[in-house]
């Protein structure tokens, strides 16, 4: 499983409206449920509301992983959000964040949802992914940054 392919264009929101970290969820899982056409937006929320409420996935400098699993999806999916004025999220480093990974898992399927945010933080381990990434104005961009880096990792094992 490629992250481009699990961040598909149709699942990049750049330019996100929100402010915080409530507002951020609602968006990008409202752009899923508009792009994979499923009403499943409560029990999303409330996965990734749990999960948050463990720890701040606010992770790195400018970027969070919000992750959820639940039973109400069968499949891993990927939404990347880009806000360009930045998100108040309590991250741990108390700044802002401009790049948002979700990960949405079903609950019987934890060793994907490990190997994507394995593979996920491998590629932001290079400071030159997130700048380029964050800089990008549609979707197609993104995601081609995303494989480009995937490539280059890949390539480098």
């Amino acid at each position: 499983m490629f992250l481009y392919e699990v961040f598909s264009p149709e699942l990049i929101k750049i330019g996100l409206d929100a402010e915080d970290k409530d507002e951020v969820f609602e968006e990008m899982v409202d752009q899923f449920c508009q792009a994979e056409k499923t009403n499943v937006r409560e029990e999303l929320l409330e996965a990734l509301r749990e999960r948050e409420a463990k720890m701040s996935t606010g992770i790195h400098k400018g970027i969070a992983i919000p992750h959820g699993k639940t039973n109400a999806i069968e499949n891993v999916h990927g939404i990347l959000g880009v806000s360009k004025k930045g998100i108040d999220y309590d991250a741990l480093d108390g700044q802002p964040v401009y790049l948002l990974f979700m990960i949405l898992a079903p609950q019987k399927d934890s060793e994907k949802h490990l190997r994507l945010l394995k593979r996920l933080a491998m590629l932001l381990d290079n400071p030159q992914f997130y700048t380029e990434l964050v800089t990008q104005t549609d979707p197609q961009a993104a995601n081609g940054i995303i494989k480009k880096y995937e490539e280059i990792f890949i390539a480098s094992y």
